[in-house]
């Protein structure tokens, strides 16, 4: 009953007085609020319907871009703004063939493992899904109470994040370690889209410095080589991991002008910004192609 309360709430989530969104909050609203950032580009990651580190981020970095009071909480005057975006938050997805045939395949944990597969594909459907439509495969459920992911013609409530308008290009990048954020800037300086990142560790710091982009690589293959990794397990050799969306850098590379570094996706887009990095900057696949779409060869990167 709670699950289906949830999806009928959610449905009608844009015809009632949006409530204040904050620290503890799940539910409808709350996803209204994610779908609404993600489509203005300021994305809380993989969203989930609930209120984590990663919205407040998007929120304090919407409020900003509209000189708002900097709260992280979706207020009245935040939900204003947020709703001139006046595009269904929800849409109706139909699953096809080609879905369900995959392939998928499960993805072992180990570099040597990963070496050993062909591709890097998705594990299952759910998290084809879930990738293609910015959340957890475990909301795609809640949305779809007793509904079947996997059968041909199964229509699923999804989040309209196709809604979104495309990016404009990006004179420069900033990434910044202490709010585990990545920030397109325009010509003037001015920030208009920000992606929550996992920015390094203490091991593998984040090189802070004004960096370029050297070059952008799509479905790139991976190249592993334990001597640069400090948790490498013992035994690891030098390896070529399939391309994929669950390869080690997901479905892009931009690389930067700083040697062994730069800006990927991941394979497991919901411990974005709560999990450190190898020293790399680490996005859902989602954001980094929006990135990859915004910026150019030569565009400037300020690590800080």
């Amino acid at each position: 009953m709670r699950v289906l309360f949830f999806a009928i709430a959610l449905a009608v989530a844009g015809i009632a007085n949006a409530a204040t969104v904050g620290p503890g909050a799940k539910g409808a609203q709350v996803l209204r609020a994610q779908v609404l950032l993600d489509r203005a580009h300021f994305s809380s990651g993989e969203m989930d319907g609930a209120y984590g580190s990663n919205m407040r981020k998007a929120v304090i970095g919407f409020q900003k871009l509209h000189q708002l009071p900097l709260t992280g909480v979706v207020d009245a005057a935040t939900w204003t703004e947020l709703e001139r975006d006046q595009a269904p938050v929800l849409d109706t997805y139909t699953i096809t063939a080609q879905d369900v045939a995959g392939p998928y395949t499960p993805v072992p944990a180990g570099m040597m493992a990963k070496a050993k597969l062909p591709a890097l594909g998705y594990a299952s459907l759910a998290e084809a899904l879930g990738e293609r439509f910015h959340c957890s495969p475990d909301l795609l459920r809640r949305l779809n109470p007793g509904k079947s992911l996997t059968r041909v013609g199964t229509q699923l409530t999804v989040p309209n994040v196709a809604a979104a308008k495309p990016l404009p290009k990006a004179s420069s990048i900033l990434v910044d370690a202490h709010d585990g954020t990545l920030t397109l800037l325009d010509a003037g300086g001015m920030p208009f889209a920000q992606f929550p990142a996992s920015t390094g560790s203490k091991h593998d710091p984040l090189p802070e410095g004004r960096w370029q982009v050297r070059g952008v690589a799509t479905n790139p293959e991976y190249r592993y080589n334990p001597k640069l990794f400090w948790d490498a397990k013992a035994g690891d050799a030098k390896a070529r991991i399939a391309a994929g969306p669950n390869n080690p850098v997901g479905v892009a590379w931009i690389e930067l002008s700083k040697e062994h570094y730069g800006i990927h996706g991941t394979p497991e887009p919901g411990k974005i910004g709560k999990t450190q990095s190898h020293g790399c900057i680490r996005l859902t696949n989602w954001d980094v192609m929006a990135v990859v779409h915004s910026i150019a060869r030569g565009a400037v990167v300020l690590l800080q």
